[in-house]
């Protein structure tokens, strides 16, 4: 499988509960955080989510 990386670009200050939980279970907390995952359902599903607050590169 491949690696995506995912960085948080906007604030989660007055972001919904759900939104904020989903950014940290995947290990962003602050602007700029940067995290690589595996990819997976349960990530694309989580990126999906809060799309508009993160950019998203594919590692091939």
């Amino acid at each position: 499988m491949a690696d995506v990386t995912i960085k948080l670009i906007k604030s989660l200050n007055g972001r919904a509960k759900d939104q904020i939980a989903t950014a940290n279970s995947l290990g962003l907390r602050k602007i700029g955080d940067t995290t690589t995952q595996q990819d997976s359902a349960a990530v694309q599903g989580k990126i999906r989510k809060i799309s508009h607050l993160v950019s998203v590169d594919t590692a091939e």
